[in-house]
């Protein structure tokens, strides 16, 4: 069977293998799509935390189950189905918490373990989620969501309040589409101004803001001076992460959900002065996947997906991806087995 491996920084290459072998309490799936995530385009441009080469990337998953087992979800052979890919250990201090997506020894599929850029994979049959009547662009784009969905819950977020999401690609857009239907005020906040178009006319947002144009003096007029009661970090850039709390209100939070491979620097009496509650959050858990399951009929879905390829024409295409002048918000490589 046919895979695409990320060699090092910079170089993918084609390559073929054996189909492997499914043991007890897993299940062999057929890929059908793959999500590329920020964390795919990250891995191959070299600056990804907590990642080795060579690497199968894809944890953005659509697949048909080929093989299982008896399990607790009832899924058959025949059905399509969604993956957590987030492999846990379940004994540590964070499992038993009800906190795997944190997990001490975790191990994400396409980051610290190969993932789902592969005809056939085998995987955990616990991972697995049964998704219903969603289409396969649905199922391959329902993790995103999830880590937008784990983030909201992170944060608590209640109906009214107004928040600024900096960063409108994937994970941005999942925030303000999410927090717009529980019921919040949004502001999106970017430096480009087609995705800024995009989550203001496609999205709904009530606020799109040049991020590069005095956006604190404009969330300040929009809130009345008071800023935001939650302010979300989807960049994973240094300046944006370490200027959130600008925009936060007092008594607010500021929730990183972009990661930076480095350190980060913020001025202790300011946000002291704030109250300031800071939290990170990582990956997502199943409630979180569950809630995006049930809301997916709500998400504009075909807007999102900007550009599709079969496998074999992913490594020719993945340095435009990377191209903010290319327009790419999610593209998703599609695997045509027999």
């Amino acid at each position: 069977m046919h895979y695409i491996v990320c060699e090092k920084p910079g170089q993918f290459a084609l390559k073929e293998k054996s189909v492997p072998v499914r043991k007890e309490n897993e299940a062999l799936l057929k890929i059908k799509s793959v999500g590329i995530c920020g964390t795919d385009l990250h891995a191959y441009t070299g600056n990804q935390a907590f990642f080795t080469y060579p690497r199968i990337l894809g944890h953005e998953l659509c697949a048909e189950v080929l093989e299982i087992g008896a399990n607790s979800k009832n899924i058959k052979v025949g059905d399509k189905v969604g993956v957590m890919p987030y492999l846990s250990c379940g004994s540590c201090i964070a499992c038993t918490n009800d906190k795997s997506n944190c997990c001490s020894s975790i191990h994400v599929l396409g980051v610290h373990t190969d993932g789902g850029m592969q005809e056939q994979i085998v995987v955990p049959s616990n991972i697995l989620l049964p998704v219903g009547n969603l289409t396969d662009d649905e199922i391959a784009i329902i993790e995103p969501l999830a880590i937008a969905a784990h983030a909201l819950r992170r944060a608590q977020l209640r109906r009214g309040e107004t928040i600024a999401v900096m960063g409108c690609g994937p994970i941005g857009i999942g925030i303000l589409k999410q927090a717009q239907i529980m019921g919040a005020k949004v502001i999106a906040m970017d430096i480009n101004e087609g995705r800024l178009q995009y989550v203001k006319n496609t999205i709904g947002c009530d606020y799109a803001i040049n991020a590069s144009q005095d956006p604190l003096a404009k969330i300040q007029a929009i809130t009345n001076g008071n800023l935001c009661t939650a302010v979300f970090d989807a960049t994973g850039a240094k300046f944006p992460l370490e200027n959130g709390p600008e925009y936060m209100a007092h008594g607010g939070r500021f929730v990183l959900v972009g990661l930076s491979n480095g350190d980060l620097t913020y001025n202790h009496p300011k946000i002291h002065a704030k109250e300031a509650t800071i939290m990170c959050s990582r990956n997502a858990t199943m409630e979180d996947f569950e809630q995006v399951i049930n809301i997916m009929g709500q998400f504009p879905t075909a807007s999102f997906i900007t550009h599709k390829v079969p496998y074999t024409e992913m490594i020719t295409n993945f340095d435009r991806w990377l191209d903010p002048e290319y327009g790419t918000i999610k593209a998703v490589v599609h695997f045509n087995n027999k």
